[in-house]
Parts: C-alpha cells; sequence; structure tokens
C-alpha cells in the first residue's frame, strides 16, 4: 500500500508539447462534445478567413468527407516552410506542433486576427487522429503528415505548385470526442455568417456524406458583395420594416475599425448581434456598450432638439430607443481582450469610446439628412416608451397581488411537496384532461403540474401590457415565482425564487401539440430568456404509437421506431397479428402509461431547450409566429422531413 503522504518531485507530471491538449481537452476548446468537434472545424477555418483579413485570400473551400473527415483549402500566402531559427524544425512543423506559435503574434503579419491565442492549428493537430496538411508557396508543394499531433516525418517537397495557399484534412480522434460526426447544418449558418462579415470572400462547402439527385455531393456556396447591410435585412426579413433601408456606419480610429448595419422593424424586440475580428462575441462587450450609448444620446438629442419628445410626461429609458431594433456591431481590434477561451465577451475599456463616437457621428448626420425615416423611428420610441410605461404598471399590479395575497399560487397548480428547487420540477400540460392524467401520474415528491388551458397568448403580436393580463400567462409567473424587475433602466428576470430547476413542457404530439408548444416557447424566449440559457426549460416527448402482439407491448417514439417494431414482432406470423395504437393526444394515455413512457426520469426522453444563435432563433421565433406567411410556409416545407422523424 502507497504512503498518500509521500508527496514529492516524482508526483509531479510534465506534460510536454501537445500532451497536456491531449489530457484536457476542455481547456482548449471548450469541450469535448459536438460543440468542441465543430470548434476544430473554425480553428482551421480562423486561419484562411486571417489571410482574407490580411489581403491575401479571397477563396475557401470546405469539405465533409464520408468518413467525417475535414478538409480546409483556401488561396493564401501558405504557412512558411523554411527553417525555424530558433527550434531548428520546418517553420510548418513548429505551427503544428507548438503551442502559441505562429504569425499571429506579429502585427506586421496580421494586423488583425481571430486566432488570438495562437493555439487553434497546433490543438486540431492534438485531438486528431491523423492529420495531413499540404502547403503551395513559391512554386512548390509541400507536406506533412501527423498521428496523434506526432509527425510521421519531416516536411518534404511533394510536386509542383501554380498557386498558394494551405490544405489541411483532419480525422477528430474518437476516443477523445463524444461524436465525430459533423453536423452539416451548424456549419452552414456560420458560413453563411462569415460572407456576410467578410464581403468579397467567397466560401464553399461540399457534403460529400449527402447526394443530391444528380448524383454529385451537395455543396453550399456563399459570397456577400454588400456585406452587413445585406446581413442586417436578411435577418429582418421575417418582421414588418419600419424604415425601409438600412443605416450603415463604417470608420477607423486609433487602428480599430468599426462596421455597423442597422435596420429598424415594427416589433417590439431588440436584436443586436456583435463581433470581433469575426469572432462572435454572444455576451457583448464594450463595443456594444458603446453603440447602445450612441443610440440612446443621438436620438435623444435629436428628439430634444426638435421639440418631438414635448408631450411624454415620464422619463425616457435605453431600451425604448431599441425597440424594433436589428443591428450588427463589428469591430476589428489589434489586440482584443476576451473574456475566457470562448471569446464570448469583448473587454478592451478603449472600444467603448471609439464605437460611441464613429457611430454617433454618422447617426447624426443620418438624423439630419433623413428627417421623415427620424421622426418615424422618434415615433416608435415614444409608443415603445408609453407602452413599456403601461407594462410596468400591469407588471406591479400582478406582482402586488401576488405579495398582498401572501404569494398565492395558482388554484389550478398541483404542486410537489419537496421545497427543493433543485430537484423539483414542474410541467406545463395542454389542456384540463391531460393535466389530470398528469397528476394522476405524477410522483408527488418532486413533479407539480400546471394544466394551461389552450393556445396561451402569442406574444409576438401582443403588446407587453396585454402579456401580463394573460391568466396562463400570470399562472406560469407565479407558479414558477420569477418576476420582471427594472435595474438601471433595463429589465431583468429576477430568478432568486424560482421554484422548480426544471420546467418541461408536455402537449400532444400533433399539430395543435406543437403549435402550443412553440406558443409557450416563444413566450420564454422573448420574456423568460434568462431560465433557457440556464438550461431550465425541457419538452417531453411522448411516444407517438403502442404496438401490441399478444402480451408484448413496446412504445415507439418515431415512424422508423414504429416500422423496426412492427417487423420484428412480425416474424413468423401475419401482419394482422400486431396491433398499431396511434396517440393523438396525452389524454389517449392512462395515467400509469404516462408515467411510464413521459414522466418517469428512468425512462422518459426529455430535450432540453438550448440557443446557440440568439438572433437566428430570434428569425425563426418571428416568421413562426408573425404575419408573414410565404417565409413561414418555406420553413415548413423545408424542415418537414425532420418534424416527423422527432414527433
Amino acid at each position: 500500500m502507497s504512503n498518500s503522504n509521500n508527496y514529492d518531485a516524482s508526483n509531479i507530471q510534465a506534460l510536454e508539447g501537445l500532451e497536456a491538449v491531449r489530457k484536457r481537452p476542455g481547456m482548449y476548446i471548450g469541450s469535448t462534445d459536438i460543440k468542441g468537434l465543430h470548434h476544430l472545424v473554425w480553428e482551421v477555418v480562423d486561419n484562411s478567413i486571417d489571410e482574407h483579413l490580411a489581403g491575401y485570400c479571397d477563396n475557401i473551400e470546405l469539405f465533409i468527407h464520408k468518413d467525417n473527415s475535414v478538409t480546409v483549402k483556401d488561396n493564401g500566402r501558405g504557412i512558411p516552410v523554411g527553417i525555424h531559427e530558433k527550434l531548428q524544425k520546418s517553420a510548418l512543423e513548429v505551427v503544428m506542433t507548438v503551442l502559441h506559435a505562429g504569425g499571429k503574434f506579429d502585427k506586421d503579419t496580421y494586423k488583425v486576427s481571430g486566432g488570438l491565442h495562437g493555439v487553434g492549428i497546433s490543438v486540431v493537430n492534438a485531438l486528431s487522429s491523423k492529420l495531413i496538411v499540404e502547403v503551395h508557396r513559391d512554386g512548390n508543394a509541400y507536406g506533412q503528415t501527423y498521428n496523434q499531433g506526432v509527425p510521421e516525418e519531416p516536411v518534404k517537397p511533394i510536386g509542383e505548385a501554380t498557386g498558394t495557399g494551405t490544405y489541411v484534412t483532419f480525422w477528430p480522434n474518437p476516443d477523445i470526442f463524444e461524436t465525430t460526426v459533423i453536423d452539416a447544418g451548424t456549419l452552414v449558418a456560420r458560413l453563411k455568417e462569415l460572407a456576410y462579415l467578410n464581403k468579397g470572400l467567397s466560401l464553399i462547402m461540399t457534403d460529400e456524406r449527402e447526394i443530391t439527385k444528380d448524383g454529385s455531393p451537395k455543396v453550399y456556396k456563399f459570397h456577400s458583395e454588400g456585406g452587413l447591410k445585406e446581413f442586417v435585412l436578411y435577418l429582418d426579413e421575417t418582421k414588418v420594416p419600419l424604415i425601409d433601408e438600412a443605416i450603415y456606419v463604417t470608420g477607423e480610429k486609433d487602428n480599430v475599425i468599426v462596421e455597423v448595419a442597422m435596420h429598424y422593424n415594427t416589433g417590439y424586440t431588440e436584436n443586436i448581434l456583435s463581433f470581433v475580428n469575426n469572432i462572435k462575441t454572444a455576451d457583448g462587450g464594450t463595443h456594444v456598450n458603446g453603440f447602445r450609448r450612441a443610440i440612446t444620446r443621438e436620438f435623444k438629442k435629436y428628439g430634444d432638439t426638435n421639440a418631438l419628445f414635448k408631450k411624454v410626461s415620464f422619463e425616457l429609458s435605453g431600451e425604448d430607443f431599441r425597440e424594433g431594433l436589428t443591428a450588427i456591431v463589428s469591430v476589428k481590434v489589434p489586440e482584443p481582450q476576451f473574456k475566457g477561451q470562448t471569446k464570448g465577451e469583448l473587454g478592451n475599456s478603449e472600444v467603448t469610446a471609439i464605437v460611441s463616437q464613429l457611430v454617433g457621428d454618422a447617426l447624426k448626420i443620418f438624423l439630419e439628412e433623413n428627417p421623415r425615416l427620424a421622426k418615424t423611428i422618434v415615433d416608435k420610441v415614444i409608443l415603445a416608451a408609453t407602452a413599456r410605461n403601461a407594462a410596468r404598471k400591469a407588471r406591479e399590479m400582478v406582482q402586488r397581488k401576488n405579495v398582498l395575497t401572501g404569494g398565492g399560487l395558482p388554484g389550478k397548480l398541483a404542486d410537489c411537496s419537496s421545497k427543493d428547487p433543485a430537484i423539483s420540477e414542474i410541467y406545463l400540460v395542454e389542456g384540463d384532461s391531460a393535466g389530470g392524467t398528469a397528476k394522476q401520474g405524477r410522483d408527488r415528491k418532486f413533479q407539480a403540474i400546471l394544466p394551461l388551458r389552450g393556445k396561451i397568448l402569442n406574444v409576438e403580436k401582443a403588446l407587453e401590457y396585454k402579456i401580463y393580463e394573460n391568466e396562463e400567462i400570470k399562472n406560469m409567473f407565479t407558479a414558477l415565482g420569477v418576476r420582471i424587475e427594472e435595474v438601471d433602466g433595463e429589465r431583468i428576470l429576477n430568478v432568486e425564487k424560482l421554484r422548480y430547476h426544471k420546467v418541461i413542457i408536455m402537449t400532444d404530439a400533433d399539430v395543435d401539440g406543437s403549435h402550443i408548444s412553440t406558443l409557450i416557447l416563444t413566450f420564454f424566449f422573448r420574456y423568460m430568456n434568462r431560465l433557457i440559457k440556464e438550461g431550465h426549460i425541457y419538452i417531453a416527448t411522448p411516444p407517438l404509437y403502442l404496438i401490441k402482439k399478444g402480451k408484448n407491448s413496446v412504445y415507439c417514439w418515431n415512424e422508423k421506431e414504429r416500422e423496426e417494431t412492427v417487423k420484428n414482432l412480425a416474424v413468423g406470423e401475419n401482419d394482422k397479428a400486431v396491433k398499431i395504437q396511434r396517440y393523438k393526444g396525452l389524454g389517449e394515455m392512462n395515467a400509469e402509461q404516462l408515467w411510464e413512457t413521459t414522466m418517469d426520469p428512468d425512462t422518459r426522453i426529455l430535450k432540453q431547450v438550448s440557443i446557440d444563435d440568439a438572433v437566428e432563433a430570434d428569425r425563426i421565433f418571428s416568421m413562426l409566429m408573425g404575419d408573414e406567411v410565404p417565409p413561414r410556409r418555406e420553413f415548413i416545407e423545408d424542415n418537414a422531413l425532420y418534424a416527423r422523424v422527432d414527433a
């Protein structure tokens, strides 16, 4: 038996080279799930994008091969292959095998860069079972192959080359990643984004796993000449425009390049998409703060100067100026300071003033030159402020009533006995009938049931104060124990008294059930988004079929399962011996069946709701729940197959 107190030098592990990356991959790519898998792709693509930003690349090709390996090709300068003076090996090998090595630290080589940590391509190499790199430059092609980050042999010439560029093919290591199956949809969304952010750049993706009708692989092509102006109009295409044109701002100060496109619609929400050196900053940062400051300052100044706010009897808030605003804020910063490896928030304090000044100066000119559009936007601001004031009064009335009555819970709520939110869960159930069955079938210790009557209010089309008058929505607020408060002029969701850490939407597996589920999700997305971000929202998945033959009973959740089950049970017998029951609603199951299939933590299937792209989610919710029919029809047609499979 070893002595646990014998802690000396022999206990210290010195991980050399890329070994540290394989030991703790999450430190470098965030996770080893599908997000981490896609992170590998973006590290390679970002290197090619950096070549574009430096002015040397206008074409990037990406291939997903049948074995889920990935190739990225660009026509940039090609990674240098000469001997590195200090390490006495090819610079290409140094870049591929040494952490914090690369041209990103030399500001003469790259003025701005997304891959600022300098660990990108070497981390991809470390986390791949195999990687092949090929460089074209100076009329020659050079290559090197790596196995788990270790070179098979030195960099060597492999032929002649007519152009320049870098080609990287890698096989993600299945011993490291939970899955090695690349999701084409995720890549398509990001490549489309990159095309808008880098006007003039062509991005082409070929998915060899998907074969078209003519027998060739599926090819996606992205190219934008309009850049952010096209991007912001694309994001707003499902909404009714308030002004016809996008407001565009571009400028540079202290080596920080600022590019902004903004557009107003008749909706009630604000959507700001932000980037730093092409990296999406999901949590915003100093560049977004500067943009918001400029919007509030310039519109308020314009309204005051022209006496447009004289009839407003209450104080305007910053969010009033941003209601119905969709904007893209993109900055190029030589030495960005991000909070964490995920680069979710920009921290450079100097960027706030730079963005505020450049956007403010451009807005001032726009407002002076376009008085009609300026008046239209200011009128929208006044309506927003009036509605916000009415909503605040309605919200306070509901919340005050709850306090005065001792925080009384909704009469329809069948609460659980546990008072520990961490183990408690609430089912939001479609209709009183299914709610009654769920109450009988649940585990009363930790499962609460709140039946919702019919279809709740479509919050996408309703003014906010109307929402607090809706009985079903009031019941959800009081049952969950959350409240909306105003802090520094901004509305936040206070979740300190959240009573359940799992909020589960349970509706029928038919068209009406899907519609009700979407209405509820839209409400959470617009008014309780924090619950989604913190992982509290789930969707229950009741089975579609019960297949019986004699004493055998099998539940099936989709068509494929049904077909396979029927085939297996019908072996050696006539198919008529197999009975198929199609569940049209939750009410067709008894309490025991509902528990067994949909509510028992040991057997149920819960889908956690998460939002990887908040702006794209906003576009989809606006399309599904808004007034524009053609884009909704197109979306349903494009996704009908997936809807049937998931049902």
